[in-house]
């Protein structure tokens, strides 16, 4: 709507939602169209929605290499206890 031409009024009107939500809504996607992908909020583009997906990816592999490091090093001392 915003590619679109529409007024914040406008937009109320078609979508129902109050002026503080149109007008964060319509923030937001300036601010994604800049490349300001956001933190703790669901992009609204498909690019920015594609980042958040592959850094929730990237968060998980980090934290399941840190558990294969943690997991190899205890094998590591209890073997080496062992002879």
């Amino acid at each position: 709507m915003v590619d679109d031409g529409y007024s914040i009024l406008q937009i109320m009107e078609i979508s129902g939602a109050c002026q503080s939500a149109v007008s964060r809504w319509k923030r937001q996607y300036i601010n994604e169209l800049k490349g300001k992908t956001p933190n703790n909020k669901v992009a609204l583009t498909p690019e920015h929605q594609r980042i958040q997906e592959l850094e929730k990816q990237l968060k998980r592999a980090q934290r399941d290499n840190d558990i294969l490091k943690k997991a190899a090093a205890f094998f590591i001392l209890e073997n080496s206890n062992l002879s």
